[in-house]
């Protein structure tokens, strides 16, 4: 491509350019001219050439002259040369068409070849096209030929063809039209991910000259991910400082169609949404509000909204009349509610008066029910942050949402709506009751209204987020009126709902996990007052321990997926099957529980739990499995076989009685501590089996709570008290756990008043074995703690204290004396 020249310099002789005539050089510059004039003298020169001359004439002190005939001239008048110059275009015209007929040539020339050969050619024409006149780029046909480049395998071409026709396009609407038709700002678009840095600036700085003129910017906006390449390439942190500000403004210039708002909004640049919200005519506001009821926002997006339209979205519930604005404004108030943060925003905003006041407003123009479960779950939404509802007024006359009439009516509401509204009705009361400062105001209304009994029918209702609702109220309140639940739920001796309860907590469609709802009724089964003996045969006789320990034990296993609602499910499970060791010594039909509870393995199963909860932070299941533990070992001296005497062997009379006496420890395979044949699961009997019970709650001697530590040395201590055969075994079946010196660093630890309590009693239990008693009487900390319960605790611990303080001669024994004494008197 030898012929392409640049500028307007002497054609090459290889050139098909026709060549210049002398006429239309100028003598001063000795190119062509664009603009000739003639002097005085006839002599035509390039204007701007002319006047310079004169310029520097003037400068120098000299009067005018010709540059050509040096004659001074009169006057330094110009004249146009019309003619000239208009036979000087025509040549440059009929040259620039045959040189663009040669890049033509070349450039398709390229695109049928493609050869690395013709690079360079390529290069060379789209240069010169570069520098021809727009008009004549359009006119000829060249902006598709180049657009066509945009797909070559060449990188050069690719780049110098995206250079190239951002020249094209700048300032020019026409040529920007032209360039717009078919697919080839798809093709631009593609760029934006192009790996190399280059293909990319370039094709967003195209993009950027395209966006200036309107049907083209709505174009852009058009071709699906366009957007989201622009959004991504604005707030990117790699990309050259050119690229991101060029995006930008393509970005802003997109701004002004709704639609190419909306998309930027969903990709997560939400600003031109709310500022035309906040700037924009009634309509457009109306087509923005409804818009971000649409988006699913990130929390802290939410926050941001709620910072910036949230008082004007309240101002617009509270003054718009029209539906359509409204259903708008609940629909966008309802996603920004649903975090805690900007929840108090619209609550600053005074957004709850006019949504109670719409909620419960009947008749007329008023909402229709659809529109009642935005409110609804708007509501929902701002009970869950938590916010001090008491301090918020509803009106002038001071009712707050936790006034008795306020929660009468919403109980009213939830009996007589649909399934939708009656679900996050519930949900509102469930953040009510889920905080002790409002729980004890929504009870009081529950008990004022006599609502229990409909809260209760709700756990039968056919919709599952309705059911799992009112398990979560009804859970949330059972501290409160855990009696008045456990009558209602066995009313009149009819276990219906109580079935319906217990076949949510332990139905089994699939092996898919625990749901959630029976995570919540087997919690609130949980929380239910356990010595209510009524509600404990209830469950008996529905076979609720069985299925609930069965359920237990599929978990344990893995037969059973685990999933997020386990913990709470186990959780509320040892908490209802707690109850059987709690009825096997109070009840008359204990014996009914003994043997329920050997059936399906309690002890075994509380001994597993206790080793499984150790380190997952569930206090609440060690607790109870300890405390289980305690009651079960409490019945196995009763629950042990001793064998009887070998003949010959001798018989004991006890003070009140004859009785045999056990057999030595471990005689025939005997238990050390009870005496006789025992085991975990048949006697509950902690030191045997081989289940490590021992070494478990041991181990619980260290958790941090000291409610499992009580209960745990609660569990030791049923090895070590007047009950068992032989308190001196179970002191050292705890010493072979290594267990002593736990229990001795709970005494000297002294976190709680009943805690101390019960370590100053085993301790004392424990210092009765002398040899034990001689290691502990070296440690001086030990006796000052002794020393401690003895001088400041109740009657009872200051009796023990002061027992284990002369096992360890720390208080002389004065009854031999005592008794000497008083014979001689």
């Amino acid at each position: 491509m030898e012929g392409f020249c640049g500028g307007d310099s002497e054609l090459d002789e290889q050139s098909n350019q026709e060549p210049a005539f002398e006429a239309f050089m100028c003598p001063l510059t000795k190119q062509v001219m664009h603009d000739p004039v003639t002097i005085e003298t006839g002599q035509t020169f390039e204007r701007e050439a002319i006047l310079k001359w004169f310029r520097e004439c003037r400068d120098s002190g000299r009067k005018p002259t010709c540059p050509l005939t040096q004659a001074e001239l009169r006057s330094t008048d110009i004249t146009p040369s019309i003619a000239l110059r208009n036979v000087i275009q025509e040549w440059r015209a009929r040259n620039e068409d045959k040189e663009l007929d040669k890049a033509m040539a070349s450039l398709t020339a390229t695109q049928e070849a493609q050869a690395q050969d013709d690079d360079d050619d390529t290069l060379r024409a789209l240069l010169y096209v570069s520098r021809m006149k727009k008009t004549l780029v359009r006119r000829q046909g060249v902006i598709p030929t180049i657009a066509d480049l945009l797909k070559s395998s060449s990188r050069r071409v690719r780049l110098k063809a995206l250079q190239v026709l951002g020249v094209i396009v700048e300032e020019d609407d026409e040529n920007k039209e032209e360039l717009a038709k078919g697919d080839t700002i798809r093709t631009i678009i593609k760029f934006l991910s192009n790996e190399n840095f280059q293909e990319r600036e370039l094709a967003v700085s195209l993009l950027y000259e395209l966006s200036k003129f309107d049907p083209t910017c709505e174009r852009i906006g058009a071709i699906y991910g366009a957007i989201l390449l622009l959004v991504g390439m604005a707030s990117s942190k790699s990309e050259h400082g050119v690229a991101v500000e060029k995006a930008e403004n393509t970005l802003k210039n997109l701004e002004k169609y709704e639609t190419n708002v909306k998309q930027m909004a969903e990709n997560g640049r939400l600003q031109p949404l709310l500022t035309k919200l906040i700037q924009g005519p009634p309509q457009v506001q109306l087509a923005m509000a409804e818009f971000l009821g649409e988006l699913a926002l990130a929390n802290d997006v939410k926050v941001l909204v709620a910072e910036q339209v949230g008082a004007l979205l309240v101002t617009i519930m509270k003054t718009e009349g029209s539906l359509p604005a409204r259903e708008a404004t609940l629909k966008a108030l309802r996603e920004i509610s649903s975090n805690e943060s900007s929840a108090r925003i619209l609550l600053q905003a005074g957004i709850l008066p006019p949504l109670v006041k719409d909620l419960f407003s009947l008749g007329a123009g008023h909402l229709p029910m659809r529109l009642k479960e935005v409110s609804a779950a708007i509501l929902a939404n701002l009970v869950a942050s938590g916010a001090s509802f008491r301090s918020i007024p509803l009106d002038h006359s001071g009712e707050t949402l936790l006034s008795e009439e306020m929660v009468h009516s919403l109980l009213h509401l939830i009996s007589n709506t649909g399934p939708a509204i009656e679900c996050k009705l519930l949900n509102v009361l469930v953040g009510l009751t889920a905080s002790p400062a409002t729980v004890p105001d929504v009870v009081s209304a529950i008990r004022s209204s006599g609502a229990t009994i409909s809260l209760i029918q709700f756990v039968e209702a056919a919709h599952r987020e309705i059911r799992v609702e009112s398990l979560k109220l009804l859970r949330n309140v059972s501290p409160y009126m855990g009696a008045e639940l456990a009558d209602a739920l066995g009313l009149g001796g009819s276990t219906g709902n109580l079935s319906s309860l217990l076949g949510v907590a332990t139905v089994t469609e699939d092996r898919s996990g625990v749901t959630e709802e029976q995570a919540a009724a087997v919690a609130l089964l949980g929380d239910l007052p356990e010595r209510d003996w009524n509600l404990t045969r209830q469950l008996q006789e529905l076979g609720a321990f069985r299925a609930l320990a069965t359920k237990l034990v599929e978990l344990r296993r893995g037969t059973i997926r685990g999933n997020r609602h386990v913990a709470p499910f186990t959780e509320g499970a040892v908490k209802v099957l707690y109850r059987v060791t709690c009825a096997l010594a109070l009840l008359q039909q204990e014996e009914t529980y003994v043997e329920l509870a050997r059936e399906v393995g309690l002890a075994p199963l509380f001994v597993e739990l206790l080793q499984q909860m150790m380190s997952s932070g569930q206090e609440a299941v060690l607790l109870y499995s300890a405390m289980a533990l305690e009651n079960l070992s409490l019945q196995s001296s009763r629950l042990t076989d001793v064998p009887a005497p070998r003949r010959g062997s001798s018989l004991v009379c006890g003070c009140f009685g004859q009785g045999r006496s056990p057999p030595p420890p471990g005689a025939m395979g005997t238990c050390r501590v009870h005496g006789g044949f025992c085991s975990l699961r048949e006697t509950f009997c902690l030191a045997e089996g081989g289940c490590k019970a021992v070494e478990r709650l041991v181990a619980c001697l260290e958790h941090a709570d000291p409610r499992v530590v009580e209960a745990a040395l609660a569990a030791l201590s049923t090895l070590l008290g007047d009950g068992v055969a032989n308190a001196t075994e179970g002191v050292l079946v705890i010493g072979e756990a290594e267990g002593l010196r736990p229990v001795v660093e709970v005494l000297v630890e002294n976190r709680t008043e009943a805690l101390q309590r019960r370590a100053v009693w085993a301790v004392e239990r424990i210092l009765r074995v002398e040899d034990i008693a001689l290691e502990v009487a070296a440690d001086q900390t030990v006796a000052s703690v002794l020393v401690e319960a003895y001088r400041n605790g109740d009657v009872r611990t200051r009796q023990t204290a002061e027992r284990a303080l002369r096992h360890l001669d720390r208080i002389p024994n004065f009854s031999s004396a005592f008794h000497q004494a008083k014979g001689r008197a």
